[in-house]
């Protein structure tokens, strides 16, 4: 599961637009562009688009929300609703009065889809686990962002106890090398200094494209095909799937940065048996010091899940002490929701009161490793990607605070002098 983004709110001042409005992962904010883009050549006009989330139940509630506040604000404007949630339940939507149309995450992209028609019907969700295809839908770069994505897979064929997300975007599907080689090209030589490669499970990329390449190969062939390029960033990662082309990519390429955020969950092995998950708590340790051997300034972050069914104290312990064994640096903490249809929703459940609990220790011990992290790097001269005013990145995707007139886009040198708990504050130098 990737963090949440906030999702951003429509604008009222101006009532002949198309707005988006995004929940969830960095794919959906993706994905939001290429709505963008098909709204705008379906000539669509005073228009609510809403790409939600399906993660977490309250992903769903607060699209629901946003939804209903929308017409109060718009009450001419088109509302159509699109994403994982509208996929895998489309009829809770449907029966929302505000709502005008609901479109599936296949039907989303595709040509026409926006085009208002009288007579269509207003559900278009079809079977996603009949989709064969993924990006034909490339992008150039996103609006108003410093750095590009590139999605590279979608789907996923794993099966999570907890997880609903595989039949909000069905199974496991690549894009083909070359496309993804020519777009990030395209990309680069339109000024952009770093590009993500993103998707719902991009380890698995490659299984289902002849040959089965990996995405290791994958990485080495953008790096050595792209040469113009600065930066390339991974998304999050399955640490049961890292492929020995990919660590060689990280040994020997500066290129390629050093912060890998992986889908851990836990830290203890029977709630990751009962998760369903591929890798032990010995697994994770091991791939994170087989990282660092080859690569010691990389960065971890960690996906990780609070109030588990069956989750005993001392296994949540476990979950905690994985923190600071592994030396995770940015922790994205969800507190168990169970989904409708999931194993893990028919498991006995942990009171509310002490999932929210453990959620609130798990952030507790994220916040002070994070604070570690950032007064490790006092002193430190980087090389950083401005995100917007006075705030850029490290390589290491460490978050800067700097004053200085460097425009989004542009990497600068920063020299860090401080931190706040939060992120890390520096100097611009010509080091």
């Amino acid at each position: 599961m990737n963090k949440p983004l906030i999702p951003s709110p429509p604008t009222p001042a101006n009532r002949a637009s198309v707005d988006i409005v995004t929940f969830g992962c960095r794919l959906n904010a993706y994905e939001s562009e290429v709505i963008r883009a098909r709204a705008a050549e379906d000539g669509l006009a005073d228009a609510v688009v809403f790409n939600t989330c399906a993660v977490t139940a309250e992903a769903v509630r607060q699209a629901r929300q946003a939804i209903r506040k929308a017409r109060r604000e718009r009450p001419d404007a088109r509302l159509i609703v699109t994403g994982c949630a509208a996929q895998i339940d489309p009829d809770a939507f449907a029966g929302m009065a505000e709502v005008d149309l609901v479109l599936g995450n296949a039907e989303k992209s595709q040509a026409g889809a926006y085009t208002v028609q009288p007579d269509a019907p207003r559900v278009r969700v079809n079977d996603i686990m009949s989709v064969r295809e993924t990006a034909g839908h490339l992008i150039d770069g996103l609006k108003d962002r410093a750095r590009a994505y590139v999605e590279v897979q979608n789907g996923c064929d794993h099966r999570c106890t907890f997880c609903i997300i595989p039949f909000g975007r069905g199974n496991s599907r690549s894009a083909a090398a070359g496309e993804v080689v020519e777009q990030v090209r395209r990309l680069s030589a339109e000024g952009y200094n770093e590009v993500v490669l993103t998707g719902v499970d991009i380890t698995s990329w490659g299984a289902d494209l002849p040959g089965q390449p990996t995405l290791g190969q994958l990485v080495a062939r953008i790096l050595k095909l792209a040469p113009d390029l600065p930066r390339l960033r991974l998304s999050s990662i399955d640490a049961a799937e890292i492929d020995a082309d990919l660590m060689r990519c990280l040994a020997d390429e500066p290129r390629l940065m050093p912060h890998l955020h992986l889908s851990l969950q836990a830290g203890d092995d029977m709630i990751l048996k009962r998760m369903k998950r591929r890798h032990s708590r010995a697994d994770a340790l091991n791939l994170i010091a087989a990282v660092r051997a080859v690569r010691p300034d990389t960065a971890f972050g960690a996906d990780l899940i609070a109030g588990f069914p069956t989750e005993t104290e001392a296994m949540f312990e476990n979950t905690l002490s994985l923190v600071e064994a592994a030396g995770l640096s940015y922790l994205h903490v969800f507190p168990f929701s169970p989904r409708p249809n999931t194993p893990a929703a028919r498991m006995p459940a942990l009171a509310r009161a002490v999932v929210k609990q453990r959620a609130e220790r798990l952030r507790a011990a994220g916040d002070r490793a994070l604070s570690a992290h950032l007064g490790a790097r006092i002193g430190w001269t980087v090389r950083a990607l401005v995100e917007r005013s006075g705030r850029a990145r490290a390589e290491d995707f460490t978050e800067i605070a700097f004053d200085g007139a460097a425009s989004p886009g542009q990497i600068v040198s920063l020299r860090i002098t401080g931190q706040d708990g939060r992120r890390a504050i520096g100097i611009e130098t010509d080091e």
